[in-house]
C-alpha cells in the first residue's frame, strides 16, 4: 500500500471504466532493515517515525484521491490476510470500518515483499481466491528486476492455469482455468 499510489491509480481506472469494485489492500508497513538498524540509513529518521509518515501519506493521499471508493487497507501481513480472507472474517480497516473478507478476487496486485518466498506465497493464495478471468499482475517482474517477483516469473509462465496478457515491463496474467 504503502502510500497509496497505485491504490489511487487502480481507484482511477476503475472510475474511467465505470466500475464499482471495491479495494482492498493489505500491508504492515514493517520496512526492511527495521529490525536490526535503528534509523532510516544514514539518517536521524527512526523506522517508527518513517513508518507512522507513511501511513499517514496512505491515509490523506486516498481520502484525497479516492474519496468516492475509499480503499479498504487491512493492517495485516499477506500471509494473515489470505487467513482472514479464507475464514471470511469481519475486521476493521485503518479507518475503523467494518468489512467482511472473502469471495472471489476480480484483480490482484502483488507489491508486498519482493523475495522469491513472499512472492511465490502470495501467487499461491491469490490462485485460490482469483476467478476465471481474473487478473493478477507483479510489481518489479521485469525480466532484468533483481526481485524475487522476477524469479518467480518463469513459473507462473508454465502454469497452465494462467495466460500471459502482457509483459510492460512487469508481467500481467490472467487466471484461464
Amino acid at each position: 500500500s504503502f502510500c497509496g499510489l497505485s491504490s489511487n491509480v487502480i481507484n482511477y481506472y476503475l472510475k474511467k471504466f465505470k466500475k464499482e469494485n471495491s479495494i482492498i489492500s493489505t500491508d504492515r508497513w514493517i520496512f526492511e532493515g527495521a529490525e536490526k538498524e535503528k534509523t532510516i540509513g544514514v539518517t536521524d529518521i527512526s523506522h517508527s517515525e518513517y513508518r507512522n509518515f507513511i501511513i499517514e501519506s496512505y491515509k490523506r493521499n486516498v481520502q484525497f484521491f479516492s474519496k468516492e471508493n475509499l480503499p479498504y487497507c487491512i493492517e495485516v501481513f499477506s500471509d494473515d490476510f489470505f487467513k482472514l480472507w479464507s475464514y471470511k472474517q469481519k475486521v476493521k480497516d485503518i479507518f475503523e470500518r467494518q468489512i467482511t473478507l472473502g469471495g472471489k478476487i476480480s484483480f490482484a496486485y502483488v507489491d508486498g515483499n519482493h523475495s522469491y518466498e513472499y512472492a511465490k506465497r502470495d501467487f499461491e493464495n491469490i490462485s485460490i481466491f482469483l476467478e476465471v478471468g481474473g487478473f493478477i499482475l507483479f510489481d518489479d517482474s521485469s525480466d532484468n528486476s533483481s526481485f524475487g517477483c522476477a524469479k518467480l516469473m518463469p513459473e507462473v509462465l508454465c502454469n497452465k492455469n494462467f495466460k500471459l496478457i502482457i509483459k510492460n515491463p512487469n508481467y500481467l496474467f490472467q487466471k484461464i482455468k
